[in-house]
């Protein structure tokens, strides 16, 4: 509305506001408002009255994924999952993103242009953007479209081109370019990734003192692999100085000095740093992961955060998942075995209650080690342990491998699923003693959380902590389990070193202690609303007190 000349920025202030500390979430009357035209909506939101909910905070993503319209990495399903937590405590969160070419726009109601060129400045100039508008799972999104620069988001991938920093650069300039002109004063401005890392710097250099007096900078990295190595003179593309930033510490590189490392920037231009990791320490990714930003991190080690990714409860919940024949929870789980049964029956495999089921589902987009899968199926085939192999995708190489390995098995104890099927999904994860997963370290693979949600024991294929790569909990490390999530925790303390043939002994010989093992790992909330909800509060409540 403040594009469109609507109303003034103050006024989209003062709204904003109402709209946080309303008692009721725009979530929840969306659909009532979303067909409504501006005129109308403005008339109601100036009517509304307050409620009695505790101040939220006014968060905006600045970000290159977001699950359902930009699928793939973990950034894309952290910043849905945390944004609609966020939103469900009573937080106004807003997410920007490129407009890709490739979008999946399915999910997006209300999708419109804004009947404005919105203005930002690149390589000396200032350029013509196109605003898109919409609402994902309640959540307020922006696209921006460049007119000049079309060709940055109209390719057939989203990374892995030789000019991404300018791609990248031009968004976040676009961005806070767009978030001035709207008069949006943000409490958090939420940053990810090399990708966007530059807001930090373009923040505090340019931006500070256009009405953001009140905003403050949280950057969040999902890993070290990808840094954004550059040369200097970039910077001054998207307006920045190279000679300010060219320095040991601000921008340059680490290692090769003569460049400058776009996510050092991040880190050293932020108001705190969340590292999302769900199985390593503080001090393990310092010191072992870091890739050469070790001294940074430790520079400003007071920034840093450990977080753990999370698993969306709506849809991942056994008490109320209406997919399964009978629902079961931490303190009653017999309904697990009205499950187990009904999987039995549906898979054509012998009903016997001694019968040890291992469920293993096939993530999209991974290569499966087909040697280590067999050896281990090898080694519990005298066991009375049958298997379901469920795919998630028409990968026909991956479906034919594991066709070929059930014939060589030539078990009737095996079953191989490899097209997708939901309500199958989800009874497997329900009726499964075990679940086989590829590692616990991949932040994209939901697959151990749903795991223990389920009731059924996540199990590594790699048994142990060298070869699954994680590096194992230190115990004797002074104040260091602190820094250890409530996950890390559970999976280094039940099943990080658990080999398949270890599970099946334990239920085979001492099933009391098993079941109390699974209902006490059950009982843990692993979703988006619980742990990792906590430390993102804490981290915005503790930047807006600097």
């Amino acid at each position: 509305m403040v594009l469109s000349s609507m109303i003034t920025p103050g006024e989209a202030s003062e709204l904003r506001s109402l709209v946080i500390n309303h008692k009721v979430s725009l979530a929840d009357v969306f659909n009532i408002i979303s067909r409504k035209k501006d005129p109308e909506l403005l008339g109601q939101l100036r009517h509304f009255s307050h409620g009695h909910k505790k101040n939220g905070f006014h968060i905006v993503h600045i970000c290159t994924e977001m699950t359902p319209m930009v699928p793939g990495g973990s950034v894309a399903s952290y910043v849905t999952g945390i944004s609609r937590a966020l939103q469900r405590k009573g937080h106004l969160v807003e997410v920007i993103l490129p407009k890709y070419a490739s979008l999946n726009l399915n999910e997006v109601q209300g999708l419109r242009e804004v009947n404005v060129e919105a203005y930002s400045y690149f390589n000396g100039q200032l350029h013509g953007n196109r605003i898109w508008t919409g609402v994902v799972y309640g959540i307020g999104v922006t696209l921006i479209e460049p007119k000049y620069f079309s060709s940055f988001f109209n390719r057939e991938m989203i990374y892995g081109y030789p000019d991404d920093f300018e791609r990248f650069s031009y968004f976040c300039r676009a961005s806070l370019d767009y978030i001035v002109k709207c008069g949006k004063q943000p409490d958090v401005l939420h940053l990810h990734n090399w990708e966007t890392a530059i807001v930090g710097p373009l923040f505090w250099d340019i931006f500070v003192k256009q009405g953001f007096g009140g905003t403050k900078i949280l950057f969040t990295c999902h890993g070290f692999n990808s840094q954004g190595i550059e040369q200097p003179d970039k910077l001054a593309l998207c307006g920045l100085d190279p000679l300010r930033l060219h320095r040991p510490d601000r921008l340059q590189d680490n290692t090769n000095t003569q460049l400058v490392n776009i996510l050092k920037g991040g880190i050293v231009y932020s108001n705190k740093v969340v590292i999302m990791s769900s199985i390593h320490q503080k001090h393990i990714i310092v010191h072992n992961l870091s890739h050469e930003l070790e001294p940074t991190l430790n520079e400003h080690r007071d920034k840093l955060v450990i977080a753990p990714y999370g698993l969306d409860r709506s849809t991942w919940d056994p008490s109320t998942d209406y997919l399964l024949p009978e629902n079961f929870n931490a303190e009653n789980i017999n309904g697990k075995a009205v499950c187990k049964v009904s999987l039995l029956q549906q898979l054509g495999l012998s009903e016997h209650s001694s019968s040890i089921l291992v469920g293993f589902i096939f993530p999209e987009g991974r290569d499966l080690d087909v040697k280590r899968l067999k050896e281990v199926i090898l080694n519990v085939r005298q066991q009375d342990v049958q298997f379901i192999f469920l795919g998630t995708s028409e990968r026909s190489v991956l479906n034919q491998t594991l066709e070929s390995l059930q014939e060589e098995l030539e078990d009737d104890n095996l079953q191989l699923f490899p097209t997708y099927d939901e309500a199958l999904l989800h009874l497997v994860f329900a009726g499964s003693d075990i679940i086989l997963c590829q590692s616990f370290v991949d932040p994209t693979d939901e697959i151990p959380l749903i795991a223990l949600r389920y009731g059924a024991a996540p199990i590594a294929l790699t048994s142990d902590a060298s070869t699954n790569r994680v590096i194992p909990f230190e115990r004797n490390f002074t104040n260091q389990d602190h820094e250890a999530t409530m996950y890390s925790k559970l999976i280094n303390s039940s099943f990080l070193n658990m080999s398949l043939g270890l599970a099946v002994d334990e239920i085979r010989t001492n099933p009391a202690m098993w079941k109390r093992k699974i209902m006490q790992a059950m009982a843990h909330d692993l979703s988006w609303d619980a742990e990792c909800y906590d430390l993102h509060f804490a981290a915005y409540s503790a930047i807006k007190n600097m």
